[in-house]
């Protein structure tokens, strides 16, 4: 749940890292506005800066990210992380300040950076990790819904949630046998309807359309019913039963970078769960977690040997190139009709092909 990359040193990358939050999305852009520049120049210039962040001291850096946030930020992604880069002596870092809805309102605020993995590195870099409270001079206040107002010495930064808590997918957008779970606001500026589907117990993104996409759908040169974002990479399927377009592949390469295209699989629409509603979906799903996660989908302490991780929910293929995908629209269009295993189809399993689909050797 961390993501990559970025700016440069102490009061040079104070600058340079509101500009590049705000470029993200921190403040709305009006459709007639030009867009922003970015050039080689400002790069080299960051990148070849000498260090002037005390980079082991975790309090220091989240003391320099902090003072170079704008005194109000917007926090799109609904698992609540804001996300931030910046370079630090030719290295460059990501990381993220998150108000979980587990402890913000017991005044606590996770501190997360980190340099992170490449195409050439799997693992990640040097990290640091605080959970903050007033023990550490940061006080978390709520101030209205959804509203959280954190205070380090002097400064006082506002953060305010994405509230979606009105959004409902079109009736037309779900068969029978789904059930909207939540929406979903993913950090590339997608947004999602998050499905479970109890007849089959499986799980959905579905592209919301009831507002732009930030991106540009290209149908792919097989199947006019695959469509590719070219800016994210994101590829869906038109369905041929509903109205809908279902997201069945994102490029390998963002999830292995852990960049902001790496898919909505971490960011679940915490702030929306109704109940036990999650829980209830996942347990049908795989009952092999009942008593073993919160209704949030967090592994509870002890019961996942790498760490009190979230349970992943991962519908869709990690394709590399577009042939990946086409085996989708052979499994949807030899059940388009009648099979009651249809939407199946747009499941994978650990091998990456449809769920029930026949095997089919690798090309």
């Amino acid at each position: 749940m961390h993501k990559a990359i970025a700016s440069a040193a102490l009061q040079t990358l104070a600058s340079t890292v509101v500009v590049a939050l705000a470029a993200a999305g921190v403040a709305p852009v009006a459709s007639a506005d030009p867009p922003r520049l970015y050039t080689n120049e400002r790069y080299v210039e960051e990148v070849r800066l000498a260090p002037a962040l005390a980079i082991l001291d975790p309090m220091a850096v989240f003391a320099f990210v902090f003072s170079s946030l704008p005194d109000r930020v917007k926090v799109y992604p609904t698992e609540n992380y804001y996300y931030f880069s910046f370079v630090h002596d030719g290295t460059p870092f990501a990381g993220n300040i998150r108000l979980d809805p587990r402890d913000r309102n017991q005044g606590k605020v996770r501190f997360d950076f980190f340099q992170p993995p490449s195409e050439w590195k799997d693992e990640e870099g040097m990290q640091g990790y605080l959970l903050l409270d007033a023990s550490h001079g940061v006080r978390v206040e709520p101030i209205e819904r959804l509203v959280y107002r954190v205070t380090h010495g002097a400064r006082s930064v506002v953060f305010a949630l994405n509230d979606l808590s009105q959004v409902r997918p079109p009736a037309s957008a779900l068969s029978a046998d789904e059930r909207f779970l939540g929406p979903i606001f993913d950090e590339s500026g997608v947004r999602f309807f998050f499905v479970h589907n109890a007849k089959l117990r499986i799980f959905h993104y579905i592209l919301d359309e009831t507002v732009r996409l930030p991106d540009e759908l290209f149908r792919s040169a097989r199947s006019d019913r695959i469509l590719i974002g070219r800016r994210t990479g994101f590829a869906f399927f038109r369905d041929h039963r509903l109205e809908r377009k279902i997201l069945i592949g994102v490029h390998a390469t963002s999830a292995h970078v852990n960049n902001y295209l790496d898919g909505p699989f971490d960011q679940l629409p915490e702030n929306f769960i109704e109940g036990e509603a999650l829980r209830e979906a996942i347990v049908a799903a795989d009952p092999g977690v009942k008593g073993k996660i919160d209704r949030l989908g967090h592994y509870l302490q002890g019961e996942q040997t790498q760490g009190n991780g979230r349970y992943l929910i991962q519908p869709y293929l990690l394709y590399r190139k577009e042939g990946d995908l086409y085996r989708f629209h052979a499994c949807a269009s030899s059940r388009a009709k009648a099979s009651a295993a249809y939407y199946r189809c747009f499941v994978t399993d650990v091998q990456g092909e449809p769920a029930g689909a026949p095997s089919r050797p690798r090309k």
